[in-house]
């Protein structure tokens, strides 16, 4: 094992350029590998691991209180395949006040829903209650927050506030701050308490037997409702949605990281055993001497093995650490604004990814490694020596014989002949460059799709900037003129195209712990994002439209018609008449008439505005200060963190794909010249000049730069058609046809043409080292 090792050795120092090609391919491949694996195992984990530590509800039901008393609900804790159960909890909603947003930051006012519970812990949703302490008194309040620095102390914190609830006489104070993974409250009073605040629906928690998929979650809540009178469950929520809601935005990077990965890892296959074969083809005399030597068969086999899983170790081990430092910044920005309730739990990837790729990838490359090294086992000492001195020519010559009638350079005759003497290696390098080309066709479609996307989103060449109204409560000056007479004077102005009211209010969705806000718009349309992906805009009263995480939310489908609602008993029913394609899970957005129909008194309190073509921003600004200073300008500069980091992704790893491609041409040209010494040498002695050495092993690169890309550009096409459904169900949006309509001729010939550049990337520079070695070197190593 000694005498295997120290031939292994000094074959890893004498092929120094193949010991670089396979540890610097294994480290990018492995690079790739972690990000992706590891974004898989953090997508769904700090979920699951919080709604198993707090004993999650796995659905949470809403009974109304007028057809169903409280002991009947208890009951339905006994039904067949409930686990664990907690409640029934009183609920009541009541209307927070505009005070509210001045003494407690980040409380809006509107509708809060309230549970009477009597502590945090059950059996059923253990809340986690990170600041203060449980409302067990009169007057004692626990709000529903994250955890986050500077909630439970400081200036900023809720803590002792006071909430005055209109015809209550006694003031709420807060005392605690909790967090639900399950969702169940907004905040929570003593038993006692929630009587004063006039309950009107039961709250029940269950845990199920089986409760894993949506049907599972359906027949569930058939069966503890059963019994029950017709109506008396309003509403419920799986813990399904939750999930989903966690990890839609981690679930859009998904597909594409995977789609790299698996594309990296197959280049790094088949570039390792282009370079291993060639290291047997080009090593038969070093083969023969080992033999001669006493090696055996299985001696020599274990050389090669050695020899390629040294650096491919070196390099898994040291990708496998830089792919951690990558994926850190990725997973936080993709985690970024994920709704897990608390700060405690973040996204970390498991050993497993780690281990997975730090172990498999010299696998990979041992198991690539194994075919063309048992070549080595055939062969007999004395047949390796002579193939070494004097390689086979292959179907080189007869295709170059062919190329002679062609009126071609004869520099580029020979070099579209040369690939055909080493057809295993040609087909290697073909299938290199064919992936590549893959992952730049795939990158490239998928970029188009997310620079439309974030277009859309964003809402490019529409409203160039919003004024705001003033508030006094944040010590701004207050406008000098009503909500219709600030759009009228707005649109008056010059500069100004198009002038739209903008209006929030917070309602609730009739049976719905939760509240939703909804968006009013008064005025033109033009300013509006052109981000609808399906159905319609509104067009008028009691029409909406939402995002996809809304509608996946609420279990709501286009068409569908529910029922909003707000403290002072208004009611309104309404259509969902579109999808647009981005937005939070708890907004709409409606027509202004549907706003006024529940809050009659409603103001808008901001207008988007679009300019003229060509108009001075700096003196649309100057006139809208002039024409009342209550009013305040800003320009409209969103950026879409989403599209930017996926382009960002695809860009970089497209990058490094496509240089691993290029360097096993570059290491097949390598090859090539070494075998062909003697060729090259003859060559040059009657007249071909280095440039023309260097055109002709080029081109014989080129070729099959050309074959790959034309093989490889509906490979791209197929990988793009198969990841962008799955990332539109696994980020809950749809894209509308004309974002994926990226293929036209110009687009296509483009990854076509990339083929070719890679392999003439990666052959210029062995190609013109070959190209300047003396005549008289090469004849004398022969």
């Amino acid at each position: 094992m000694s005498a295997v090792w120290r031939a292994s050795r000094a074959a890893v120092r004498r092929r120094r350029l193949q010991t670089t090609v396979i540890g610097v391919v294994v480290l990018v491949s492995s690079m790739a590998l972690v990000v992706a694996l590891g974004l898989l195992d953090v997508v769904s984990g700090p979920f699951d691991r919080l709604f198993g530590r707090a004993h999650g509800a796995h659905v949470v039901a809403t009974f109304d209180a007028a057809k169903v008393s409280g002991e009947e609900v208890g009951r339905s804790a006994e039904r067949p395949g409930v686990r664990a159960s907690a409640g029934p909890f009183p609920q009541a909603v009541i209307e927070m006040p505009e005070s509210a947003s001045a003494e407690i930051p980040g409380m809006a006012p509107g509708p809060l829903t309230v549970v009477g519970r009597a502590d945090p812990g059950g059996p059923v949703d253990r809340l986690e209650l990170f600041a203060g302490h449980w409302a067990t008194g009169p007057g004692q309040i626990v709000l529903a927050s994250r955890d986050a620095p500077g909630m439970g102390s400081g200036p900023h914190s809720p803590i002792g506030k006071r909430i005055g609830l209109p015809g209550q006489q006694r003031p709420l104070t807060v005392v605690g701050l909790a967090s639900s993974v399950s969702g169940t409250a907004q905040a929570w009073v003593s038993p006692r308490q929630i009587t004063a605040l006039h309950p009107t629906t039961y709250q029940m928690l269950y845990r199920f037997d089986r409760a894993a998929t949506a049907r599972q979650i359906r027949e569930d809540i058939a069966a503890v409702s059963a019994g029950l009178s017709s109506g008396s469950l309003v509403a419920h929520q799986s813990y399904l949605t939750l999930k989903a809601q966690v990890a839609a935005n981690p679930n859009v990077f998904v597909p594409f990281l995977m789609a790299f990965g698996v594309l990296g890892l197959l280049v790094a296959v088949l570039i390792v055993g282009n370079v291993v074969s060639g290291a047997v083809v080009s090593g038969f005399r070093h083969i023969g001497v080992l033999k001669s030597l006493g090696f055996t068969p299985r001696q020599v086999v274990a050389v090669y093995l050695v020899m390629v899983c040294v650096p491919a170790t070196a390099g898994a081990l040291v990708g496998t650490a830089l792919g951690g430092v990558v994926a850190r910044p990725l997973l936080h920005q993709v985690f970024q604004g994920a709704n897990l309730g608390t700060a405690n739990v973040g996204p970390a990837i498991g050993f497993w990814a780690y281990a997975t790729t730090a172990l498999g990838m010299p696998l990979t490359v041992l198991l690539a490694a194994l075919i063309p090294a048992l070549r080595a086992h055939r062969l007999s000492a004395a047949r390796a020596i002579s193939a070494g001195s004097a390689p086979h020519g292959g179907r080189g010559p007869a295709v170059q014989r062919w190329l002679t009638g062609v009126r071609l350079p004869r520099s580029v005759t020979l070099g579209l002949g040369l690939p055909l003497a080493r057809p295993g290696r040609a087909l290697l390098t073909v299938a290199s460059v064919l992936l590549g080309v893959a992952t730049v066709t795939f990158a490239t479609g998928l970029s188009a799709t997310m620079i439309s996307f974030g277009d859309a989103v964003q809402g490019v060449g529409k409203a160039q900037s919003t004024v705001w109204r003033g508030q006094t409560r944040f010590d701004q000056t207050a406008p000098h003129h009503d909500d219709d007479a600030t759009q009228m004077l707005l649109r008056g102005l010059p500069h100004v195209a198009d002038v739209t009211a903008v209006g929030f209010t917070e309602v609730r969705i009739l049976g719905r712990s939760e509240g939703v806000a909804i968006e009013g718009i008064r005025g033109g349309r033009s300013t509006l994002p052109d981000d609808l992906a399906r159905g319609r805009w509104m067009r008028g009263p009691g029409e909406v439209v939402a995002s996809g995480r809304f509608l996946a939310k609420q279990a709501l489908r286009l068409g569908d018609s529910f029922t909003l609602t707000v403290a002072d008993g208004r009611q309104e029913r309404v259509t969902l008449v579109g999808e647009i394609l981005a937005g939070p899970e708890d907004w709409m957005r409606a027509d202004w008439s549907t706003v006024t129909a529940l809050t009659p008194d409603a103001q808008a309190n901001q207008y988007w505005v679009r300019l003229a073509p060509g108009a001075d921003y700096s003196a649309y600004v100057k006139a809208v200060q002039a024409a009342d200073p209550g009013l305040y300008p800003t320009k409209n500069t969103m950026v879409n963190a989403d599209a930017v980091t996926i382009i960002g992704a695809a860009s970089a790893l497209t990058l490094m794909l496509t240089l691993v491609a290029a360097m096993g041409v570059f290491n097949t040209v390598v090859l090539s010249a070494r075998e062909r010494r003697r060729d090259l040498g003859m060559l040059k002695s009657i007249g071909m000049t280095p440039r023309q050495v260097t055109v002709m092993l080029v081109v014989s690169m080129a070729g099959l730069g050309l074959v790959g890309g034309i093989l490889g550009l509906p490979l791209g096409v197929a990988a793009y058609q198969v990841v962008i459904p799955i990332t539109e169900h696994a980020a809950q949006l749809t894209f509308p046809a004309r974002m994926l309509d990226v293929w036209h001729p110009g687009t296509m010939a483009l990854p076509v043409l990339a083929g070719v550049a890679i392999a003439a990337l990666g052959a210029v520079i062995p190609a013109r080292a070959a190209a300047r070695q003396s005549i008289a070197r090469v004849l004398h190593t022969e």
